[in-house]
């Protein structure tokens, strides 16, 4: 028994995302709500086709997909002869990405050994795509290229969650490359806002580092945000002969590794917030030679904390780069050795290296 045109042209007009199921549980209709919500292309085939499910298994409804809540549900209401309501926690792929979405799926039988499943809480989906667009969006606000002002640079960005509350970036202001890296206060879609409000906001013609924070905090405080949100910020010029940088609260130091060794800079400031009037902001000057290495972390680096809930430290960050002969090769082993050091990460991991 099929769905005919007419009922199809009524089904297909809802707005609920309605999926229409045989007695073998393969999908003979997705109506352009569900289609909407799980844009896999395919408006029949197996119910993990439909909906772009990202499970490993090749044969959707096998063994392996005993458990599959999304299964279960429509055997059990095709079994049954009854409605089954079902919460259903499901991995899908779009756009080649896989992300974790839930929703609730009511399943009633047809008759003719079809049984049709209505998705009525559809918003917590349209929430997990509007936060995996929101992810894309963020990932364009990082650096894009390898080069600025002459100088070769590599970072690593891995927020804790799909949206991230660090920001690396990297520009050329002159004939100087220029790297800035900040952290926010939170995690999650806050920090991501305010991280794309930072991305904005930081002044990139301004030659001195301390002006650029300096422009960066009057602008935050326009927001009028309360006490809680606040933003921490390292940023350094690379000229030819030396490193001009000034610090925003940002505790974790700026590492230098030359012929002698590494070098730990430090310099106290205010952070980025409401928490004071008309803060100032200081820059330093440090020589370098070619061949250096500059590094630039946020705590997420230092503070990850393994099994036994110790820190991988500043220490850690140091002996990584005193090992490496370039800072892409700093970056991939920093990355290798903290994934290794901490297992899950807790919070966003943000490094910047320039070879200088």
């Amino acid at each position: 028994m099929r769905i005919n045109k007419y009922y199809r042209q009524i089904i297909d007009g809802v707005p609920t995302a309605v999926i229409v199921a045989d007695k073998n549980l393969k999908a003979v209709f997705t109506n352009t709500a569900f289609r909407t919500l799980f844009p896999s292309g395919k408006t029949e085939g197996t119910l993990g086709t439909v909906t772009c499910c990202a499970a490993p298994n090749k044969n959707c409804g096998s063994d392996e997909c005993r458990g599959c809540p999304l299964y279960d549900a429509f055997e059990s209401a095709l079994l049954s002869n009854r409605q089954v309501n079902r919460r259903v926690f499901q991995k899908v792929r779009t756009d080649g990405i896989a992300r974790d979405v839930s929703y609730s799926l009511t399943v009633s039988p047809l008759g003719g050994g079809l049984c049709m499943g209505t998705i009525d809480d559809a918003y917590e989906l349209e929430i997990a795509q509007e936060l995996q667009t929101a992810k894309s969006i963020q990932q364009r606000l990082l650096p894009a290229g390898n080069w600025a002002g002459g100088k070769r640079y590599s970072y690593m960005y891995i927020p804790c969650r799909d949206i991230g509350g660090d920001l690396p970036d990297v520009f050329t202001v002159g004939n100087s490359a220029c790297g800035v890296i900040a952290d926010v206060s939170g995690k999650g879609i806050s920090a991501g806002m305010l991280s794309a409000f930072v991305k904005a906001a930081y002044d990139k013609t301004a030659y001195s580092p301390a002006k650029a924070i300096s422009n960066l905090n009057a602008k935050f405080a326009e927001l009028n945000l309360d006490e809680k949100n606040y933003v921490t910020v390292a940023a350094v010029r690379i000229d030819s002969q030396s490193i001009t940088y000034s610090m925003a609260g940002h505790n974790v130091p700026i590492l230098l590794k030359t012929g002698t060794g590494i070098t730990r800079i430090m310099l106290n400031s205010p952070p980025v917030s409401n928490w004071f009037e008309n803060p100032s902001y200081y820059e330093d000057i440090i020589p370098y030679a070619k061949g250096d290495i500059l590094v630039l972390l946020t705590d997420g680096v230092t503070e990850c904390k393994n099994s036994r809930g110790e820190m991988f430290g500043a220490d850690g960050a140091i002996k990584t780069l005193s090992v490496s002969r370039t800072a892409e090769e700093f970056i991939k082993r920093l990355e290798d050795n903290l994934k290794n050091f901490c297992g899950d990460l807790n919070d966003d991991i943000t490094a910047i290296a320039f070879d200088l």
